[in-house]
């Protein structure tokens, strides 16, 4: 199990959605075009299956990206994630009307985000986390920088610390170690 501060741990505890971007936090940022001009992801397993933990629980993913992709559409269906814009500019309106659907509040929303588009959502809420790769004004407004790389399991860092907050994660590791 990780070892988070307790003070953390306290900051996340309430939490009920995550915020995501996609390039830099889902993904390494990095974007790979066909020769016909299609963009092509890779994704983490770790992330997905965090993901798909935190649904478990009662805590929304909510996908909020610049960018469109079948890629992307194809790996948050395998997800089921039922909260996702996409090619949005603003991503505080977005998140705000999503939250407003769901009945929750910023206080009840951690967020992720590696660059300044992602800073209208991630400054109002309760966490805001980022890769340790993200760009130097987003690292230095965050609550938390996770120690892996976007991509490379940060997103579920941020979901075994939102289980580990809500007494969660013993619970779903002793299912699976029977």
């Amino acid at each position: 199990m990780n070892t988070f501060p307790p003070a953390l741990l306290t900051q996340a505890k309430d939490i009920r959605a995550l915020l995501l971007d996609v390039d830099g936090v889902l993904t390494d940022g990095g974007l790979y075009f066909t020769e016909a001009g299609e963009t092509s992801k890779r994704f983490n397993t770790l992330d997905g299956h965090g993901l798909k933990m935190l649904q478990r629980v009662g805590i929304q993913p909510i996908i909020i990206t610049g960018r469109d992709s079948a890629a992307l559409r194809v790996r948050l269906s395998a997800l089921n994630i039922q909260h996702a814009h996409f090619g949005v500019e603003d991503k505080h309106t977005a998140a705000q009307t999503t939250l407003h659907s769901l009945g929750l509040s910023w206080a009840q929303t951690a967020a992720m985000g590696d660059d300044w588009p992602d800073l209208p959502m991630l400054l109002p809420s309760a966490l805001a986390c980022a890769p340790p790769n993200a760009h130097r004004e987003v690292l230095s407004r965050v609550h938390w920088v996770t120690q892996a790389q976007a991509g490379h399991g940060s997103v579920r860092e941020i979901c075994d610390l939102l289980l580990q907050a809500g007494g969660h994660y013993s619970v779903l590791l002793n299912e699976v170690l029977v």
